[in-house]
């Protein structure tokens, strides 16, 4: 696979690929919930978005067109001032093609209600290394950066890293904003600073691991030999585990809970009796509120 390759290298050495962005995002906008939407203004915040998700050279990597990521952000507006600014949440999801196979895996949903920003017609939205001036463009461009990092994350080992310290940067540079949702350790579930620092900091280097564990060498594994492949999705389990142990209150463990458990009930339905058993005692104990799909492995 290409994109593996330029994971593990950091740039393209095949010769003869299309020059084409990371991401094929689709943005929306939902103004149901004002009285009196400015459609204009918004059919232009969301075309301007749009073009800055796609168009936007995010890595130093070569993407196929087929190879960019699939990734969908919704923006409901809830609240909207004369002023132009306006409040709500963005929801933020990716996916990517597990190997040999047509099955799509979630890599993110993730659901954050601390999103507000101003805009005006016409106004610039452009992204700088160097500074951030605006929270839209800042958040928007977080969130890209850590849907590369998880994506990256799952080719090979520690492959997300530059891009969740691209993340992290904006992050800091944001404190400058003073607007919600940037606030160093909130211990809200949905803050972007503590969701950065969680996929930096050292105490959480078992994440990588076994989030490359169980997609390339598990989910990716299960075409050819699905023994194999729910073994290492199993191993990986007992990672989620330690990292439980590490951090019960993790951000990390949201994450996994949103993307994986429903997908880890499906692959361990066909194991042993002892291997569903481990499976559900772990789960259990780190993602209470899904017990009803966990249950099915009883």
């Amino acid at each position: 696979m290409i994109r593996l390759i330029a994971c593990l290298f950091f740039c393209s050495l095949c010769s003869g690929l299309v020059n084409a962005q990371e991401l094929n995002a689709k943005l929306t906008l939902n103004t149901q919930k004002l009285p009196t939407p400015n459609t204009q203004l918004f059919e232009s915040l969301e075309s301007d978005l749009n073009r800055l998700l796609n168009d936007q050279k995010w890595t130093d990597v070569t993407f196929n067109k087929e190879e960019r990521i699939n990734c969908n952000i919704t923006i409901t507006i809830s609240e909207a001032t004369d002023k132009n600014v306006f409040s709500g949440e963005i929801q933020v999801s990716s996916q990517r093609p597990v190997y040999n196979s047509s099955y799509i895996t979630s890599l993110i949903n993730y659901r954050d209600t601390q999103f507000e920003f101003s805009y005006q017609s016409g106004q610039s939205l452009t992204f700088n290394t160097m500074t951030v001036d605006n929270n839209l463009v800042a958040i928007i461009s977080f969130y890209a950066y850590i849907i590369i990092g998880l994506d990256f994350d799952s080719f090979s080992p520690n492959g997300g890293k530059p891009y969740f310290d691209k993340a992290m940067n904006i992050a800091n540079m944001a404190q400058s904003l003073n607007a919600k949702g940037w606030e160093p350790f909130s211990g809200k579930n949905n803050n972007r600073y503590d969701l950065a620092l969680a996929l930096t900091e050292e105490s959480s280097k078992n994440f990588h691991s076994m989030w490359y564990n169980y997609h390339r060498l598990g989910l990716d594994e299960m075409a050819a030999n699905p023994t194999r492949g729910r073994i290492r999705i199993i191993e990986a389990v007992n990672e989620m585990y330690k990292l439980y142990e590490a951090r019960p209150y993790s951000i990390l463990l949201s994450l996994l809970r949103e993307t994986k458990v429903d997908e880890i009930v499906r692959v361990c339905s066909q194991a042993t009796k002892e291997e569903k058993s481990s499976v559900r005692t772990i789960l259990t104990q780190l993602f209470p509120t899904k017990n009803y799909s966990i249950d099915m492995l009883k």
